[in-house]
């Protein structure tokens, strides 16, 4: 079974969001879909359709989140001893070397990615040119408008 790296914080978001799949909104859904039944003939009752869409799509992903969890491998970045190393779970301060622009980012698994916040997928470009590399290094990125090259200026493991 293969196993997906994820940070103890995205392990913590997706048992949150499986428990309200389960208690709040898998409810909500079998209650509504009563509700529907009793108006009627199924046949033209657009609420029933919708209802059993949405239970459709709440059971899929209750599937799929504790699929998720049950092959995660989880990782506290607090605990990393890489020696420096930018590994899965680092936070990296970079600076850009032609517009001298420093960004900070925090490697982590598919499902907690969100540039906004600075965490980025593992899977990334900018990810995978940063993995194995050490202060003070230069990673070269393929992006959309051309090789970028950064400058690693600090690895931290919060």
């Amino acid at each position: 079974m293969v196993t997906i790296p994820i940070t103890k914080r995205g392990a913590e978001k997706l048992k949150t969001e499986l428990h309200r799949l389960k208690t709040k909104d898998r409810p909500e859904v079998i209650n509504a879909i009563a509700e529907a039944r009793a108006q009627g003939d199924l046949s033209e009752n657009a609420e029933y359709d919708a209802a059993k869409d949405r239970q459709g799509f709440i059971e899929g992903r209750i599937k799929e989140v504790e699929g998720k969890l049950s092959a995660a491998q989880i990782i506290d970045p607090t605990t990393l001893d890489a020696d420096g190393k930018v590994v899965f779970g680092a936070t990296v301060e970079l600076e850009e070397e032609d517009s001298g622009e420093k960004v900070t980012y925090q490697i982590v698994g598919e499902d907690e990615a969100d540039l906004k916040q600075g965490l980025i997928n593992i899977s990334s470009p900018i990810a995978r040119a940063l993995i194995g590399k050490e202060e003070g290094d230069t990673a070269a990125v393929q992006a959309p408008g051309g090789v970028k090259h950064y400058e690693i200026i600090a690895v931290k493991y919060a």
